[in-house]
């Protein structure tokens, strides 16, 4: 029997329709897990190759090695271990990113010393561009406080629910995952990217939630921001910490458009200049 040629298998029809998708990669923040991104996954996966590095294991045996070794986790570490992750398993710059709070300045790190393999970057709520946080995950770690922790992310009471809670206070009560969470606490805690900002020659979406609880200033963040190059800049009306949960369907369509070239303007009534305006700083930024 005549064996079948591999050319039957893959013919050039077939591949034609398997297009490469661009890589997208999401960065946790300081208090969430890959779960964060559970309602963006599936929007954004129709365009994009998804990809969700672990970097914050808190019970996880590599952040433990590390720790056990003497070693700091900081955002340089945490942003060395990104860039391994995308050269051992990715391995398709450039990379789009999208990241969140603490993460963000993970990324910002990475893009700054790897400007050749990035591509677009967009920010959530990202921390450590001004002005001190309040960070409720040490109150919920010192205090056993979970429900500060969770409520104090969102604007919108009904996220922080019971189930959110339970979650968190099962995690906190793992003593590995405690030590984790404390020992990330002491090496990210009032780091700043601020000097790292006008170095950052990449297209940034910067999107902030306008009643960001953890974020001690926004305009002043915004002010911040605006010494990117090419930064862009959004406020979402009645959000928290947390746009990609609480505003899921508006950051949908957002960051898909912005990575495929399709955001041409900015919706007025998100428009970062208007807000700050609206705020009493009148201080012009780019959007």
């Amino acid at each position: 029997m005549r064996k079948p040629r591999v050319s039957q298998f893959f013919s050039l029809s077939l591949m034609t329709k398997f297009k490469r998708r661009p890589p997208v990669i999401l960065v946790n923040g300081l208090a969430e897990q890959s779960e964060s991104w559970n309602t963006n996954r599936p929007d954004w996966s129709k365009h994009f190759d998804i990809k969700v590095p672990e970097l914050l294991v808190y019970n996880g045996d590599a952040l433990h090695k590390h720790i056990e070794s003497g070693g700091e986790v900081s955002i340089p570490y945490l942003a060395e271990r990104l860039g391994v992750f995308l050269d051992e398993f990715v391995q398709k710059p450039p990379y789009h990113f999208v990241g969140s709070s603490l993460g963000c300045q993970v990324i910002l790190t990475y893009a700054v010393a790897n400007p050749e393999k990035v591509g677009k970057i967009v920010l959530l709520a990202p921390s450590g561009f001004h002005g001190d946080e309040n960070l409720p995950v040490i109150e919920g770690v010192s205090r056993a406080n979970y429900g500060t922790l969770v409520g104090s992310v969102f604007y919108k009471k009904y996220f922080a629910n019971d189930d959110l809670i339970a979650a968190y206070e099962k995690k906190f009560k793992d003593r590995k995952w405690k030590k984790g969470v404390l020992k990330t606490l002491r090496g990210t805690v009032g780091h700043s990217v601020a000097d790292l900002l006008e170095q950052v020659p990449h297209q940034t979406l910067v999107i902030w939630g306008a009643d960001d609880k953890v974020l001690s200033d926004v305009p002043g963040s915004i002010r911040a921001a605006d010494r990117m190059i090419r930064a862009r800049q959004v406020v979402i009306p009645k959000c928290g910490h947390a746009p990609q949960i609480e505003k899921s369907r508006l950051i949908n369509g957002l960051v898909s458009k912005y990575l495929r070239d399709k955001l041409t303007t900015i919706p007025p009534q998100i428009d970062a200049t208007r807000w700050l305006k609206h705020a009493g700083a009148n201080v012009p930024v780019k959007v």
